[in-house]
């Protein structure tokens, strides 16, 4: 394997510049390798041979690692029945079945997709989380209506990639972890209760005995409200795009 696909991933362990906790619940951990991965998958019409599926501890997937004719390494998330052997492809014209990278337009209504992006070239942003998949609707006037994992109904440009079939390691959501130093090998530390610390380091803090949250309806360590009240911007620039919201 290509050494440049792999470089040590420097931890931030949940602290701002300043060095004060800017992301709570975060720090330790094992040390890790960030994996390359290539989004974009412009290498048209140059054919890969799948020689290995890695595990990588940064992402819920799994990766394929390719190796192209032209003598190119590169990484790409393992969709559902990718094997080692198996050749893959990029382009306009290739075939549609699994692990191909194709444009919307060329992709059958009905096709179950991943690795989807936004803006064409940019590389794939959305669909990339283990077991996801989006599928195309319908088509016309240079558009392409996809459903996504949340069941939003979203316009994309027809010149935007994405690559057939469903993200693998499915059964990652069955995993049980077993212990509490398997969770801290993760990098993820302890969460406490609002209740159970003082009033100055959380709003529902403080109180004599079992007081509980002190309020009408429970709010962030920051204050906010926590239930029903809604955080995405008001004039967002996917709006005009989104057909039907999730939920």
């Amino acid at each position: 394997m290509d050494k440049k696909l792999k470089k040590i991933l420097k931890k931030k362990s949940g602290r701002g510049a300043n060095g004060s906790v800017s992301l709570r619940h975060h720090g330790g951990g094992s040390k890790r390798y960030l994996r390359e991965i290539d989004w974009k998958r412009d290498k048209i019409g140059i054919p890969a041979k799948v020689v290995g599926i890695e595990y990588d501890p940064n992402r819920s997937a799994s990766i394929a690692l390719l190796h192209y004719q032209n003598g190119e390494e590169h990484y790409i998330l393992a969709p559902e029945g990718l094997k080692i052997g198996d050749e893959v492809n990029s382009g306009p014209q290739v075939e549609i079945k699994i692990g191909n990278a194709l444009p919307l337009k060329s992709i059958p209504v009905g096709m179950a997709i991943h690795c989807l992006e936004i803006k064409p070239k940019k590389g794939a942003q959305m669909v990339r989380a283990a077991g996801n998949a989006a599928y195309v609707m319908a088509k016309e006037n240079g558009k392409v209506t996809v459903r996504l994992p949340s069941e939003e109904l979203r316009i994309f440009p027809e010149e935007a990639m994405a690559t057939i079939g469903q993200v693998g390691n499915i059964e990652r959501r069955s995993i049980i972890l077993g212990k509490a130093g398997r969770k801290r090998r993760m990098g993820i530390k302890p969460t406490v209760r609002g209740v159970a610390q003082n009033p100055h380091s959380h709003p529902h803090g403080g109180g004599e005995g079992r007081s509980g949250i002190g309020m009408p309806s429970p709010v962030s360590p920051w204050g906010k409200k926590t239930l029903g009240f809604k955080t995405r911007k008001h004039k967002k620039y996917s709006d005009k795009l989104i057909i039907k919201r999730r939920r």
